[in-house]
C-alpha cells in the first residue's frame, strides 16, 4: 500500500512549537496508526503564527517522515529497542560481566535521562527521530550531578553509541550515528589513580598471609592473572613450567577469558612453582580439578578468601592485635589499625604491580604486554605500568650524569654579559 505524503500541522504547546502528523508505529509489538507530536523548536516570537525558521524545520522533518524507508514494525522507542532487542543481543553474544555493565548504565543513567526542560526521557524518545542534540542533552544532564568521573561518562557515551550502531545494523535507524559528534563534560573529574603493588609490598604481604591466601596472592602477583582467571585455574592447566590460561569465572559463570589474546600460557617462576607444589601437597596431591578449591571441591571465590583469610590478618588493632569487626567488639578500647601492616589494594593491584615491577627491572613494554596478555601495548603502557617517584629521580640522575660527561656541558655565560667597569662598582659610587 502506498503511503500518502503528509504536510503536517504546526501547533504551539506552551513555549514550544510542534509538528503533528500520523504514522504507523510498533506499540508493544502491535502495529498501530498513531498521531505523533514532534518538537521542532522554542517559541521566540510574540505572534500566533509560526516564524519562517519553524516552518522550515517542520518541512525538513516531514520530508524525513514521507521519505523514510523504516518499516512500521521497526519504528520503536529507544526504551522498547533497548529492552527488547539490544539487551537480549548483548546477553547472547557478550560475556555476563559485560551484560551486567550495560544493564547498569541503561537503568541507572540513560533510561530516565532528560535533555531540555519539557522533553521526554531517553526511553520515551522514538529511535528514528533521535538527533545529536538529543544525545548531547542526555550526556549533559547525566554529567550535571558531578558524581561521575570522565571515564564513567565515556562509558555511558560508548553504550549509547553501541545502541544506535546495532539499531542501524538491524534497520531500526537511518543516517549517521547521533552519538558521533557528542562530547562529554570536559570539567568532569579525572578517574582516581589506580594502585600497583611494589615488589617490596608483595614480599611483605606473602610473609603475613596464611595459606591458601598466600599462594593465591603469589599467583596474582607473579603471573598477573585477573581474579576470574585465578578462580578458574585447574591443575591440568599447569604443565611444562607454564600455566595455560583458557577459562574465566564471573559470579559462578564459567566462560572464555576476557579477550582472544588472554587465552595464552604464562611462565611460572621458580619461587611460585615451589609455592604451588607445597599447596598441592597440602591439598592431598590432586592431579586435576580446581587449584584453589572450597570444601565442596568447587572453585573457591577469591572475594570469600579475601574476607576470611586476608582482611582479618591485615586489619588488626595496634593495641591488642585483634582483627577489626566481630573479634574486636568486646575490647575495652576503640579499634585503631596497626599502621605497620601493609594495606590491601585489591586483586587487580597485583596485576598492575607485575607490569610495573617488570618495567622497573628493564623489561620492554612489548614483552610485558605478552605476559599480561593484553590486546595492544597501549593498554599495558597507559594503565599497567606505574612509575614510582624513585624511578623518576633515578631517570633524572641518569640524565645529569650523561650531561656532566659531555665535554661541552660546562656552564658558560650564554648571554654575552659585558665585563664590569671598575668605576661603576658599588664601592666606587659616592
Amino acid at each position: 500500500m502506498r503511503n500518502r505524503k503528509q504536510q503536517g500541522q504546526i501547533i504551539r504547546i506552551g513555549d514550544r512549537w510542534y509538528v503533528r502528523y500520523w504514522e504507523r508505529r510498533n506499540i508493544g509489538g502491535t502495529i498501530e496508526r498513531k498521531r505523533v507530536t514532534h518538537s521542532i523548536g522554542e517559541v521566540t516570537t510574540r505572534g500566533k503564527r509560526p516564524p519562517a525558521d519553524i516552518k522550515t524545520e517542520a518541512e525538513r522533518h516531514m520530508a524525513t517522515v514521507n521519505g523514510g524507508t523504516i518499516p512500521a514494525e521497526r519504528i520503536a522507542t529507544i526504551g522498547d529497542f533497548v529492552e527488547g532487542v539490544y539487551i537480549p543481543w548483548i546477553e547472547r553474544y557478550q560475556r555476563p560481566s559485560t551484560l551486567k555493565g550495560y544493564r547498569q548504565v541503561w537503568k541507572q543513567h540513560l533510561r530516565v535521562a532528560k535533555g531540555r526542560t519539557g522533553e521526554p526521557s531517553c526511553e520515551s524518545v522514538w529511535l528514528k527521530d533521535t538527533r545529536t542534540h538529543h544525545v548531547q542533552g542526555w550526556l549533559n544532564a547525566i554529567a550535571k550531578s558531578g558524581t561521575l568521573s570522565r571515564n564513567s561518562l565515556k562509558r555511558i557515551q560508548s553504550t549509547l553509541s553501541g545502541i544506535f550502531s546495532l539499531a542501524k545494523q538491524l534497520g531500526y535507524f537511518e543516517g549517521v550515528n547521533p552519538v558521533q559528534d557528542t562530547r562529554i563534560d570536559p570539567t568532569a573529574a579525572e578517574p582516581a589513580e589506580t594502585y600497583a603493588y611494589s615488589l617490596e609490598e608483595v614480599q611483605s604481604l606473602l610473609a603475613l598471609l596464611p595459606e591458601p591466601a598466600a599462594t593465591a596472592f603469589a599467583v596474582a602477583a607473579f603471573m598477573g592473572l585477573r581474579i576470574g582467571e585465578l578462580e578458574a585455574l585447574r591443575w591440568e592447566d599447569y604443565r611444562d613450567g607454564e600455566m595455560h590460561i583458557s577459562r574465566s569465572i564471573w559470579n559462578g559463570h564459567i566462560g572464555a577469558p576476557k579477550t582472544r589474546k588472554s587465552a595464552a600460557p604464562v611462565p611460572v617462576i621458580r619461587q611460585l612453582a615451589e609455592r604451588l607444589e607445597m599447596h598441592r601437597l597440602h591439598s592431598h596431591s590432586p592431579q586435576s580439578g580446581p587449584i584453589f578449591a572450597n570444601s565442596l571441591g568447587n572453585p573457591m571465590s577469591m572475594n570469600n578468601l579475601l574476607g576470611r583469610g586476608i582482611r582479618p590478618v591485615l586489619n588488626r588493632c595496634a593495641r591488642c592485635g585483634r582483627s577489626k569487626g566481630q573479634p574486636h567488639l568486646k575490647a575495652d578500647h576503640e579499634y585503631q589499625r596497626d599502621a605497620r601492616l601493609p594495606q590491601w589494594h585489591g586483586w587487580h593491584a597485583a596485576r598492575r604491580g607485575l607490569g610495573s615491577n617488570l618495567y622497573r627491572l628493564g623489561v620492554p613494554p612489548m614483552v610485558i604486554q605478552r605476559i599480561l596478555r593484553h590486546s595492544n601495548v597501549s593498554t599495558t603502557a597507559n594503565y599497567y605500568i606505574k612509575t614510582a617517584a624513585d624511578d623518576v629521580r633515578n631517570a633524572m640522575a641518569k640524565l645529569e650524569k650523561t650531561v656532566s660527561e659531555n665535554p661541552g656541558s660546562e656552564l658558560r655565560d650564554t648571554f654575552g654579559t659585558l665585563e664590569p667597569i671598575l668605576s661603576a662598582l658599588p664601592e666606587s659610587i659616592n
